[in-house]
């Protein structure tokens, strides 16, 4: 396997990334490819390498890399998630990895994590350069799901982004908010066990920042990556979840996993969101892609 440290364009903003390659790939044979998205606020060094050196050595170039406005990536302000836009940073990278040598542009799989198994579950079905998609700990709650779970808080949330879309009309000022703090801190991403878990992942990722803009909460709730599920169809949809999963509720994924039409799988591992990111539940998740992109892209 090697690593490269590459560059493309997403709406003319500079995406950094890494571009893996099988070590034992011979020359003029293009091997099939995965490009890898993560989740909420976090950035390649946050783990990515573990999934991208795997799929290399199965013999997948795969492509890891950062969203705009984060980590090695361009893009002002800093710290915005939008999920339309880095389903559009996910098609860019689609586009530049196709056209790299080695590359079978015909054999392209997506394989996200949390937000970005959402993001990627919804560009493969809009984009059928897709052959094969792995959803990992993903949330397919829709606003809908969103607003039951906690009335009051939806809209309390409400208020505050209301509050800050008329500030930035009248002023243009950026604010902030912590992504995750200690338990009982005002964040985006409440409790003790999503702070934990973001401190670990964090851990050896020095561009990784705890902050997103508030107009990022608003560009999450409102993004629904359920409802067009039954659409992906014919193409195959691995999902893997967590049995404890606060952030990805066990019964929000089957609700969305029976929308989906085969071919589909499904495989629960009795982990919180955050444990699939370690052993022993990491090698069993990456294995599970491997086979699934070796499957029907190979």
């Amino acid at each position: 396997m090697t690593r490269a440290d590459v560059t493309f364009t997403s709406q003319g903003v500079p995406c950094a990334g890494w571009l893996y390659r099988p070590e034992d790939l011979p020359a003029g044979r293009r091997a099939p490819a995965v490009v890898l998205a993560h989740g909420f606020s976090c950035v390649k060094e946050m783990g990515l390498a573990a999934y991208a050196e795997r799929l290399a050595a199965a013999g997948f170039v795969a492509l890891a890399f950062d969203y705009r406005y984060f980590g090695g990536s361009g893009g002002e302000p800093r710290g915005r998630v939008s999920p339309a836009e880095q389903i559009e940073d996910v098609r860019n990278a689609l586009t530049w990895l196709e056209g790299q040598a080695g590359v079978d542009p015909e054999r392209i799989g997506l394989w996200g994590t949390s937000l970005g198994g959402g993001v990627v579950t919804y560009t493969a079905t809009f984009d059928r350069r897709v052959k094969a998609v792995v959803a990992q700990a993903t949330s397919f709650l829709n606003p809908l799901a969103r607003q039951a779970m906690n009335p009051a808080r939806w809209a309390s949330v409400g208020e505050l982004l209301l509050r800050d879309r008329r500030e930035r009309y009248r002023t243009g000022a950026v604010t902030y908010l912590p992504v995750v703090a200690p338990d009982g801190t005002p964040c985006a991403v409440p409790g003790q066990e999503n702070w934990d878990g973001y401190q670990a992942l964090g851990a050896d990722a020095p561009t990784w920042q705890n902050q997103i803009t508030v107009e990022s909460v608003g560009a999450f709730r409102e993004f629904d990556a359920a409802s067009s599920l039954p659409l992906l169809a014919p193409t195959p949809l691995l999902i893997i979840a967590g049995e404890r999963d606060a952030l990805a509720p066990l019964d929000a994924v089957r609700a969305a996993y029976a929308r989906a039409a085969e071919p589909k799988a499904l495989q629960v591992l009795p982990v919180t969101h955050f444990e699939v990111y370690r052993e022993p539940w990491r090698s069993q998740a990456v294995a599970a892609a491997s086979e699934w992109f070796t499957q029907y892209l190979c």
